[in-house]
């Protein structure tokens, strides 16, 4: 006959495995609470993005894995002085938010990502066919061009007239650039790209070229070169 000690055994185990269970399910709930801090330490509290890095972290990815498709756009919303000079920095607020909304569904439903790069500035990363990047820049600047709610109403111009959206756009393809050229070099000549339709020197749909990806950085803004003719391109 097993000793009373043997018999013991098995209800000890359960008391044992028993304490072990909250003790677990409290270091899955920190584990779960820990991520969604740091998942939400990395996206923008204004318009809910990612930042920065996420985006190089999906381009570089997609450098080495589907190159000839990649396109990474810049794009800058005009204007957003105006309106918190003379709408107020909520209007501003406002203004920034729905961009990023807009972008995000935008990007979503082409298996792009979307993310805030600081400011005025947004990111794309995405993959379409070489032929389809005019009308998908044309697509996104018409979800843009769409009035801008604020307050229960529709947001205005200092003239009293509802506001659309005006945004410049940069486009790099990641194929028209070295193999070389990394993440951070497509984005550059993205930004570039963007800087060029804004100030007029480029219209809507100038992708970068090479001398944009490796253009240096002037107190933080990339210069706008003026391209040779046989260097520049078009959508």
């Amino acid at each position: 006959m097993p000793g009373s000690g043997a018999l013991r055994l098995p209800s000890r185990t359960l008391v044992i495995a028993a304490a072990a269970v909250p003790l677990a399910l409290a270091v899955l709930a920190d584990d779960v609470r820990v991520r969604r801090q740091l998942h939400t330490a990395r996206r923008d509290p204004l318009t809910g993005m990612p930042f920065r890095d996420i985006l190089m972290e999906r381009t570089v990815r997609l450098a080495h894995t589907r190159r000839e498709l990649l396109h990474v756009l810049v794009a800058d919303v005009d204007g957003l002085k105006t309106v918190n000079d003379t709408r107020g920095h909520a209007a501003g607020d406002a203004l920034i938010a729905t961009t990023g909304r807009r972008l995000s569904t935008w990007a979503a439903a082409r298996s792009g990502l979307a993310a805030r790069l600081g400011g005025d500035e947004f990111g794309v990363a995405l993959l379409f066919p070489r032929a389809a990047a005019v009308r998908e820049v044309l697509a996104l600047r018409e979800v843009w061009a769409q009035p801008v709610p604020h307050d229960g109403q529709l947001l205005r111009d200092i003239e009293g007239q509802i506001l659309r959206l005006a945004v410049s756009i940069g486009i790099a393809r990641a194929s028209d650039l070295p193999d070389a050229a990394g993440a951070s070099r497509i984005l550059r000549g993205a930004d570039t790209a963007m800087y060029q339709v804004k100030t007029g020197q480029q219209p809507l749909g100038y992708v970068a070229t090479r001398q944009d990806a490796y253009a240096p950085a002037v107190h933080g803004r990339r210069p706008a070169p003026t391209c040779p003719p046989h260097d520049r391109q078009a959508l």
